[in-house]
């Protein structure tokens, strides 16, 4: 019987955590394309990417700042490429589809409900901050809501589906899971779902292990065979997340979008060293990493010929 193939995916940068964090955290296209192309050296099969303004670090929708380093990680490796459609918590639908509408990619994030999300506890954590934006954007996020509501997903949906992209749908909890449930019933999205259950987000479900395998009861229950699972596990518990949902037959996701950490006290110096551990923990269990071309097969995805990147 083959091995099932555990699909590794790398989240770069994000739009959570702020440059003055982590002095690892790419900002510039260079940077972020580097850290990319060592994340895919190093086993990830997909790469999600946001952008960021290159002087101050700021969360940045704007197309012609993801099409350098875009063009750089398709010349250098052959992952997979997922554009956000979350953006930043505090921007618009119609801002936060702009790059997947540009480039028409393999892969976009779609998130799955309205939500509080909570950045504002971080500020119990970081004093010191290089731009004025970065504590200013912590401490709105006390009274922001997270807008995805059901016109916004159908719009993105009418928007991207005929291009051909499919959609990493992020579920925080487990009313997002019946969100997407509601629109497989009508023909809105198609199987095989990829469906990255993300704990640890304050607005979210926690990251117990309770809450891990309610989640996957709950997908299983609602999508049976129709799915593929994955999950990220957001701040410290990133590692533990990961081996309990590859023990349970899931997918992973690593990446300083979701944890800056390279162990107890210690900043991961880049993606590819999460991605190396996760790969680590993956084949320790005796599995094996999927290839680009594999994740592709597993997901039923166009190919990235078929992209406008």
């Amino acid at each position: 019987m083959a091995k099932r193939k555990v699909i590794i995916s790398c989240a770069i940068t994000g739009a959570i955590h702020t440059p003055s964090m982590s002095p690892y955290l790419p900002v510039t296209a260079q940077e972020i394309a580097e850290s990319a192309v060592g994340a895919a050296e190093a086993g990830a099969a997909i790469i999600h990417l946001h952008a960021r303004n290159p002087v101050d670090g700021r969360p940045d929708q704007n197309p012609d700042l993801f099409a350098p380093f875009l063009q750089i990680i398709k010349q250098r490796s052959d992952a997979v490429l997922n554009l956000t459609t979350g953006g930043h918590p505090s921007m618009s639908v119609q801002e936060r589809i702009r790059p997947a509408q540009t480039f028409a990619p393999e892969v976009a994030s779609l998130n799955m409900g309205t939500m509080g999300f909570g950045l504002f506890p971080m500020l119990d954590r970081f004093k010191d901050f290089k731009h004025d934006w970065e504590a200013a954007a912590l401490e709105a996020s006390r009274d922001l809501v997270f807008k995805n509501t059901y016109a916004d997903i159908e719009h993105l949906l009418a928007t991207l589906s005929p291009l051909g992209t499919r959609f990493e749908f992020e579920c925080y909890d487990t009313s997002h899971l019946y969100n997407l449930k509601y629109f497989l019933d009508r023909g809105l999205v198609k199987a095989p779902l990829f469906i990255q259950t993300c704990f640890g987000i304050l607005g979210g479900i926690g990251s117990h292990p309770d809450d891990i395998m309610h989640m996957k009861r709950t997908a299983d229950r609602l999508f049976g065979d129709q799915y593929q699972w994955s999950v990220l596990g957001a701040g410290a518990r990133q590692m533990s997340i990961v081996a309990m949902a590859a023990s349970m037959g899931g997918n992973v996701r690593v990446g300083l979008e979701d944890s800056l950490w390279g162990g107890p006290g210690r900043l991961a110096r880049t993606n590819a060293e999460q991605v190396a551990t996760a790969r680590q923990i993956i084949e320790g269990m005796g599995l094996e990493i999927a290839t680009p071309d594999e994740a592709r097969a597993i997901l039923d995805l166009k190919g990235a010929d078929r992209t406008s990147i």
